[in-house]
């Protein structure tokens, strides 16, 4: 099994940041939460995460076929489990492009299904934590 590290460092106040490769990526809090909201929140960058992963499989389905992309638009609706205070359903609604062909319905939507951070949702990994004590 091979591995990817993401560094994750702890800059001050409630801002934890992630280096995943060359990118740095800055999470904050909300005030309400103890931060400065200088930056989105960890569980934000989770639903950009899903919403964006399924938008470049249907861009990808779009391009790979010379199709129109212009106003294609996607939105991550979430509804809320009250009783679990999860999120109990998450839709993808894709709007189409003006023109969009009706034969290429079922595909675009198998193509959304392809998300690979959906998937790993779907058939999720097993965590576990492991303390490291400090380097001298």
């Amino acid at each position: 099994m091979s591995a990817e590290i993401v560094e994750v460092t702890f800059p001050g106040g409630k801002r934890v940041d992630a280096r995943v490769g060359k990118f740095l990526i800055e999470t904050d809090q909300s005030v309400k939460g103890g931060g400065n909201a200088s930056a989105p929140e960890p569980f934000d960058l989770f639903l950009a995460s899903i919403a964006s992963c399924a938008g470049i499989f249907a861009l990808g389905f779009c391009q790979s076929r010379n199709l129109p992309t212009e106003g294609m638009a996607l939105n991550l609706v979430c509804e809320r489990d009250e009783k679990k205070k999860l999120f109990g359903k998450m839709t993808f609604q894709l709007t189409l492009p003006h023109g969009f062909p009706e034969k290429y319905h079922n595909g675009i939507t198998r193509s959304m299904e392809l998300c690979s951070v959906k998937k790993h949702m779907m058939d999720a990994p097993e965590f576990s934590v492991e303390l490291q004590p400090a380097r001298a």
